[in-house]
């Protein structure tokens, strides 16, 4: 359920990267122009991060989710209507505002039913909707991308028309916001907060479930830590967060101009665009898989963080040697891609590891928080850069570095952690003790 529900976000969120196709053109505007309307969603996600993870914690995810997006939803159609930069800077503001708190939100509602030997694949399955988003949505969009425009096939000029006076970027706002409402309306019915609220569980089930997971607070000593605002003062949450934001930035400039570089570097057509850029994603999906999974069957999670990123920020370095050569350019996306996304599901059951309650809902949602501004900073850099020098180069390296960044974070919290965990052992004190 929350798999299909962020593949709707995921859609509603990104989709600008492929409407920006004909949307820019037809409005004249440069990619700085276009890669700050790109960025404003996140500062608006900011705003309701932490708040919204409180919520979940300590009410209903179930309430808390349906209102994100039916309200997400709503904006999300009302994207058609802009026409002007601050139009599409204000829409894409409201757009990040409505949907901040739902993927927190859901990373801490899945610890509330999922044990920690299988939080990493729980998680895995619910982030894997992203890269599914992102294969799924540039071809059903394409259909609707074509309407009002005009193009060369087989040397001749075919003229789509428009529907109901509306441009095909319009539509692609307009068609996927519909099923964001209505899924909203449905999780009211189809959304269980806690384990010992399901009906389709024996009280045996329930009791063997809770039993488990309270085992596992036990074990951690994160029962200890229950105010939302404790985890703040940890520095290993804050260099988890400092992780994040570097590497968002890595994934939404590659993911915001994907596109636009591909059309730029190989002078592809629409159609073309829309199957090529599944291929990256499709790794990514794979990539997430296969990283959550050895995550679990090991019980490793930090090196199973940082790995991954460093392969991903060396991929996008080398990426611009690659213009020229279209397979290699396609290859080292992908491992980029795949690099920079895989770290997700084990990197959201770090906090976890030493906190507990609304303390590690706080820190999840400061995390996600702080690391979602870098979905601010990467598109804005690519852009930038872009105007500025001609090229795309400069904007991936930049990009690698803050991949390379990324996993040097995690490196420093791991070794952070495990100084903790060796000083508490001297003094024969728990992880989350008063004392901490």
């Amino acid at each position: 359920m929350v798999f299909f529900a962020y593949v709707i976000a995921y859609i509603d969120r990104s989709n600008v990267a492929v409407a920006k196709l004909t949307m820019a053109p037809a409005f004249g505007w440069a990619n700085d122009t276009y890669s700050v309307g790109a960025a404003m969603f996140f500062i608006g996600y900011f705003l309701l991060e932490i708040p919204g993870a409180i919520i979940v914690e300590r009410w209903s995810a179930r309430l808390w989710i349906s209102r994100i997006m039916i309200s997400w939803g709503i904006i999300a159609a009302l994207q058609a209507a802009v026409q002007t930069p601050t139009q599409f800077y204000v829409g894409r503001f409201f757009l990040g505002l409505a949907e901040a708190g739902f993927f927190p939100g859901v990373i801490v509602y899945l610890a509330h039913w999922f044990p920690r030997r299988d939080r990493a694949r729980a998680m895995a399955l619910f982030i894997m909707a992203a890269p599914v988003a992102q294969i799924v949505s540039p071809r059903l969009s394409y259909p609707l991308l074509r309407m009002g425009t005009t193009e060369v096939i087989g040397g001749e000029t075919v003229v789509h028309a428009a529907f109901m006076g509306l441009a095909g970027w319009q539509w692609v706002f307009i068609v996927w916001g519909i099923p964001a409402v209505l899924f909203g309306i449905a999780i009211l019915w189809l959304m269980t907060d806690r384990p010992a609220d399901a009906r389709w569980l024996s009280s045996e089930e329930k009791a063997a479930l809770l039993e488990e997971i309270k085992r596992d607070r036990l074990e951690d000593g994160s029962l200890a830590t229950s105010h939302s605002l404790a985890g703040f003062r940890d520095p290993r949450v804050w260099l988890l967060a400092g992780a994040n934001f570097s590497i968002v930035c890595g994934h939404y400039g590659v993911e915001m101009f994907l596109p636009s570089i591909l059309e730029r570097w190989y002078g592809l057509s629409l159609g073309q665009i829309t199957w090529l850029v599944m291929l990256p994603f499709v790794a990514m999906l794979l990539g997430q898989f296969f990283t959550s999974v050895s995550s679990d069957r090991t019980g490793e999670r930090w090196w199973h963080t940082a790995t991954p990123m460093y392969v991903g920020a060396l991929a996008l370095f080398a990426t611009p040697f690659t213009e020229g050569s279209l397979p290699l350019t396609l290859l080292g996306f992908a491992l980029g891609l795949a690099g920079i996304r895989s770290y997700l599901a084990p990197f959201f059951t770090l906090p976890r590891l030493f906190l507990g309650g609304s303390a590690a809902a706080g820190s999840i949602g400061l995390i996600n928080a702080i690391g979602n501004l870098g979905g601010f900073v990467g598109p804005i850099a690519v852009g930038h850069v872009e105007v500025a020098t001609g090229s795309f180069r400069g904007g991936l390296w930049f990009l690698a570095a803050t991949a390379a960044t990324a996993a040097t974070f995690i490196v420093v919290a791991r070794q952070t952690h495990l100084r903790g965990l060796r000083a508490r052992a001297t003094l024969g004190l728990s992880e989350g003790s008063p004392t901490c």
